[in-house]
């Protein structure tokens, strides 16, 4: 696996080149300006493009993976905006290694990475594209070709992965769908052989420390959340960027864990006058949060010692809908020998094995596997408090009958 830091190829290009057009279907930050890195994971075999979304300086990555196909050519996994920098980044690989073969979309509900597709596919107009099973769209379910999608290219995944056309390379399995009301989740994981890779989107995931480095272009989103009050000037430091990377981890992932305050609105707009900036890009220095002393012993729960996890809100919301069949599924993922394992999302790669893989949906059994000491120690369920905002939008959803009700763990 190539040295993450020496392997990021950040490099001096006109404004223009990353400027993203179509920002108002998604409109959420970075908006129209949307830098990649693109990060060689494997030698001339795996390549990781980030880029940045997020809400309210909530920003985390999100992640393309390219993979080198054993025949020649790539495999795109999970397109991120192709803006002219992304694109540019991607032929570099195409003059060396060959044509985009295939585009590969592995949700059906996963919205920032829909988005992109169709974009992404005209600029490479040779490429099969291949979509998850059972996509929809709200308020309408519209066909694939009116979301954009190249309609003569565009092809479902085959329930069996030995009849797709890249099986030498690939095997896959899929998740769901699982009912969640008025949509679906469906996720599909990737195996790449020859590289012993997993290639997931929302499933699992794990934390670094520090903010990674797509984060770091611009640092004011990891600086605004580093403040303790509205009237803070925080300088531009690691130790505060760090601080503010940790707290975005904690909203990203519990939307309000136990050791975040929500101060009223009286409160919020009279701090606000004491603020230094009370410009446009600082909300006009409102800043409701209010932080406890011991809140890093929450992100310190959460990372672990590089630990993998499901997301809290998949956990609360959406996989404990179809416990058995996440199992099931989780067990098929955790008979391949992978070593590497590349999210969308958060860090990557990560190096793990499959039992860890398979440990990490634990909370959806009566008797995990932990309890009995049969998995390491980094496997504990993360803190109950911490779930308590997820908890209460589950049982307001739940009281409505928008969504149904959790399952009995297996």
């Amino acid at each position: 696996m190539a040295d993450g830091e020496g392997a990021v190829k950040i490099e001096e290009i006109h404004p223009k080149d990353f400027l993203w057009p179509f920002w108002p279907v998604v409109p959420i930050y970075p908006y129209g300006r949307r830098r990649t890195i693109r990060k060689e994971v494997i030698k001339d075999s795996i390549w990781t493009f980030d880029q940045l979304q997020g809400i309210f300086y909530v920003v985390v990555p999100i992640r393309m993976t390219v993979v080198k196909l054993e025949k020649g050519g790539l495999l795109v996994y999970a397109p991120v905006a192709p803006t002219a920098e992304c694109i540019r980044l991607v032929n570099e690989l195409v003059a060396e290694h060959g044509d985009v073969k295939y585009i590969i979309l592995p949700t059906i509900s996963g919205i920032e990475h829909k988005v992109f597709v169709g974009p992404f596919a005209r600029c490479f107009i040779n490429a099969l594209v291949f979509v998850a099973p059972h996509q929809w769209s709200f308020p309408l379910n519209l066909p694939l070709s009116w979301l954009g999608l190249p309609g003569k290219r565009t092809q479902i995944l085959p329930e069996d992965s030995h009849k797709a056309p890249f099986a030498e390379d690939f095997d896959y399995a899929l998740l769901g769908p699982i009912e969640l009301g008025p949509g679906r989740f469906a996720e599909v994981a990737f195996f790449h052989k020859r590289s012993h890779t997993l290639l997931l989107t929302d499933t699992i995931i794990a934390v670094p420390e520090d903010p990674p480095a797509i984060a770091q272009f611009d640092p004011y989103p990891l600086l605004f959340h580093a403040k303790d009050k509205a009237s803070d000037r925080v300088a531009d430091n690691q130790a505060n960027r760090r601080k503010g990377w940790q707290r975005i981890t904690l909203f990203a992932l519990y939307f309000q864990p136990s050791v975040l305050k929500i101060p009223g609105f009286g409160e919020v707009f009279r701090d606000a006058w004491k603020a230094p900036e009370r410009s446009r890009q600082a909300y006009f220095g409102l800043f409701p949060f209010k932080w406890e002393r011991n809140w890093m012993r929450s992100f310190a729960a959460l990372r672990g010692d590089g630990r993998l996890f499901v997301a809290p809100i998949l956990q609360t919301l959406i996989l404990n809908r179809a416990p058995r069949e996440t199992i099931n599924w989780a067990d098929k993922v955790a008979s391949w020998d992978f070593q590497w394992i590349i999210p969308c999302h958060f860090d990557a790669p990560i190096k793990a094995e499959p039992r860890q893989f398979r440990q990490a949906f634990s909370f959806l059994e009566k008797q995990p596997a932990f309890t009995a000491g049969l998995f390491n120690s980094n496997s504990y369920p993360l803190p109950e408090d911490d779930f308590k905002a997820l908890r209460d939008i589950d049982a307001g959803l739940n009281r409505f009958g928008i969504v149904p009700h959790p399952r009995e763990k297996v």
